[in-house]
């Protein structure tokens, strides 16, 4: 992952450039927090693309709380899709 979006509860995404490809354009995401256990170097992650939605990698995150990151990845899926197109946040917030 190249830019960083956003942090909320202790969760930060980051996100790719726009890919192109044979099945069109998408953005890769990545959710990441510290694991549980206090001291431990493991990370809980969820890891997908827009404009699927859908997530092929997670560790650590229960099933409603994927629920929870995939309507927070709908509701903020247009900035993070703009941002990906024009490198990343801080290029688009400069010009």
């Amino acid at each position: 992952m190249k830019h960083y979006f956003s942090t909320f509860d202790n969760i930060v995404l980051t996100h790719s450039d726009m890919e192109y490809g044979d099945g069109g354009r998408k953005v890769r995401v990545y959710f990441e927090r510290p694991g549980k256990d206090t001291g431990s170097t493991e990370f809980d992650f969820a890891e997908g693309d827009i404009p699927s939605f859908e997530f092929r990698k997670s560790y650590g995150f229960s099933q409603s709380e994927l629920l929870r990151l995939q309507r927070y990845l709908r509701n903020n899926s247009f900035l993070i899709w703009e941002y990906a197109q024009n490198g990343g946040g801080q290029k688009c917030l400069a010009s």
